[in-house]
């Protein structure tokens, strides 16, 4: 028996151009050509097509009877889904900077030079792997199953994590963490996409947003409290008592549509070609960058095979989603909207810079400016505060405007001004320059946290909302796992090159321990040095970060280019009901090869009656 379904368990259909009417047609896959007709403020069907099409008046009234649970919810029955969501989200986020001013103690006690990078970056590169494949499960399975499996893996690999007896076995746990972390972050927005309609998606999405800055901003500071005061084993068993109530409290309060999906009958509906590609492809690719110039030359076979196969694995997979796989894991169709790649490259480009400031700011505060642990959290405070205050405002500014291009593109203005500020910070430290830098860079962060989010969901079509939503998730965290590795390469090969100067300056000893990789692992040992040997060593370090400030700037300058290639749409307020299961999905594949026939059909008749005339 089917279960009952609670208000709000829906989708949103996809918003409209402003400019130009909905188009009354529901066929096409390019979201460009044509989108699911929808009730926009201030915008009805038109035209002959409107009085005549049964599907410009069909989906019209299914959308306006799907609208009637939103309105039902209780203010009260809203909240509390929220605060559980935002709950599973907090840990999953936490754990992206708790650790950031635990790592070089973690690397001094397991004497490894590999924790750095590895600590970091195996739970976001899990983390980015995962995304795509729990949006498609949980099509299948259903939100609330999929999302409770998510918080139970999370919860052991933070359990294997704190009981870590060496970093191999460190860095498999993170891996661990990270595959259940990828689940909860893309699930908490699927389920949002599935409450509200898309106008007011941008506050909730704001909510996300001001979770993730809110974790970022006390992530450093829990973590340096745990590593000076108990131990760092204490940033993963925080998560074992909360995500273990947020489990049963995510069981009881969550209540969104169960299709029933047999497990068997599910596993052999899993794109599996497809998800073993991507997470391979992107394996080998994030493998290669780590090991250049670090562990191998660039020039290396091991470097160039890793980089070279793992591109030809990811163009298999695109092959594989195009032409081979029933129900793909990553639908190309996403991919044929001009407003539908701006939005996930703008996704990808913020990726890569934001991370760069919560996860390398404790850095700069612990080797340069001389801070403890600890400190270096409180430090990172206005960074965290403005992003989360951005945040809120922008998904309260589309709530109320609808508008959500021209805050793309500040947030670029912005966010490219900052990070190239962040490199006049200095050896020496300025506080209140310090201070207004991350503000400015935060704001940047803060205004395109969702925006290209909402972006993307006003593009694509109802049927792909989820997809979309994973897909998006999963080119966040890939982008944050590489801009953490090639922030780690570009810091560790900068201060390579340094290590002939601080030979000269305090000796090869001494300079030994600041060169390549052992530099992340060697930052608690600068206090210990004589005064003179902390003004060379905090100089080398300085110039290392400032070229990866460097870096991260011109990533934003990308991405502010390609923020001008994103389109404003009309964001609907209409409701539709969305249901999971593989019958539905099976549904809307045979709805999309209709679609494509009678878009076809038309184009064809047109042709001919132009013929004639």
């Amino acid at each position: 028996m089917e279960s009952p379904k609670w208000p709000g368990a829906t989708d949103e259909s996809s918003g409209t151009d402003t400019d130009t009417p909905p188009k009354t047609s529901l066929a096409c896959e390019d979201a460009d050509i044509a989108t699911l007709p929808v009730i926009a403020e201030g915008i009805q069907p038109t035209g002959n097509a409107a009085l005549t099409s049964p599907s410009a008046t069909e989906p019209v009234e299914a959308a306006a009877s799907a609208a009637a649970p939103e309105e039902g919810r209780t203010s009260l029955q809203t909240s509390i889904i929220m605060l559980a969501l935002c709950s599973a989200l907090f840990l999953a986020a936490l754990d992206v900077t708790i650790v950031t001013v635990a790592i070089p103690t973690i690397s001094n006690e397991f004497n490894s030079t590999v924790g750095y990078t590895w600590i970091g970056s195996a739970y976001l590169l899990a983390n980015a792997a995962a995304a795509p494949s729990w949006g498609k499960i949980s099509d299948i399975w259903g939100r609330k199953q999929v999302l409770l499996i998510a918080v139970a893996i999370f919860w052991l690999g933070s359990l294997l994590s704190g009981t870590s007896v060496s970093m191999a076995m460190l860095i498999a746990a993170r891996a661990i963490q990270g595959v259940g972390g990828g689940g909860i972050i893309v699930l908490v927005n699927v389920c949002i996409s599935d409450l509200f309609s898309l106008r007011k998606r941008g506050k909730y999405f704001g909510l996300v947003a001001l979770v993730w800055a809110l974790s970022g901003g006390i992530g450093p500071i829990i973590g340096g409290a745990f590593t000076t005061h108990v131990s760092w084993r204490w940033c993963f068993y925080i998560n074992l008592p909360i995500s273990g109530v947020c489990f049963f409290f995510l069981a009881f309060v969550l209540k969104l549509h169960n299709p029933r999906t047999g497990l068997l009958e599910g596993l052999a509906a899993v794109d599996w070609a497809g998800t073993l590609t991507i997470v391979g492809g992107t394996l080998m690719i994030l493998l290669g960058l780590t090991f250049g110039n670090v562990v191998y030359p660039w020039r290396s076979a091991t470097v160039i095979c890793l980089l070279v196969f793992g591109f030809v694995v990811v163009g298999l997979f695109i092959v594989i989603e195009a032409y081979f796989s029933r129900i793909p894991v990553m639908p190309m169709r996403l991919f044929k909207s001009r407003a539908a790649i701006a939005a996930f490259t703008c996704c990808f480009f913020h990726g890569l810079v934001y991370i760069s400031g919560s996860y390398y700011l404790p850095t700069y505060f612990q080797a340069v400016v001389g801070a403890s642990p600890l400190m270096s959290g409180v430090y990172v405070l206005p960074f965290s505060i403005l992003i989360s205050a951005s945040s809120a405002v922008t998904g309260f500014t589309i709530l109320k405007t609808g508008k959500f291009q021209v805050l793309i593109v500040a947030g670029f203005v912005i966010l490219t001004f900052g990070f190239s500020l962040f490199t006049i910070l200095g050896a020496k430290i300025e506080w209140a320059r310090c201070i207004i830098i991350q503000i400015v860079a935060a704001v940047g962060i803060g205004l395109n946290f969702q925006s290209p989010l909402i972006a993307l969901q006003a593009t694509v079509q109802q049927r792909d909302i989820a997809t979309a939503t994973a897909t998006f998730g999963f080119t966040r965290q890939l982008a944050t796992a590489i801009s953490v590795v090639i922030g780690g390469v570009v810091f560790q090969n900068t201060m390579q090159q340094q290590h002939q100067s601080l030979v000269a300056s305090i000796g090869e000893e001494t300079a030994n321990l600041f060169t390549g990789s052992n530099a992340a692992s060697s930052v608690y040992i600068i206090k210990d040095l004589d005064d003179t040997a902390k003004v060379f060593v905090r100089e080398a370090y300085w110039k290392s970060l400032r070229a990866m400030y460097i870096m991260f700037a011109a990533l934003a300058g990308v991405g502010l280019f390609v923020s001008f290639f994103t389109q404003q749409k009309t964001l609907s307020t209409v409701l539709e009901e969305r249901k999971t299961g593989l019958h539905n999905m099976e549904e809307n594949e045979k709805e999309k090869k209709a679609d494509t026939t009678r878009v076809i059909g038309d184009v064809e008749q047109g042709i001919i009656t132009e013929g004639a005339e």
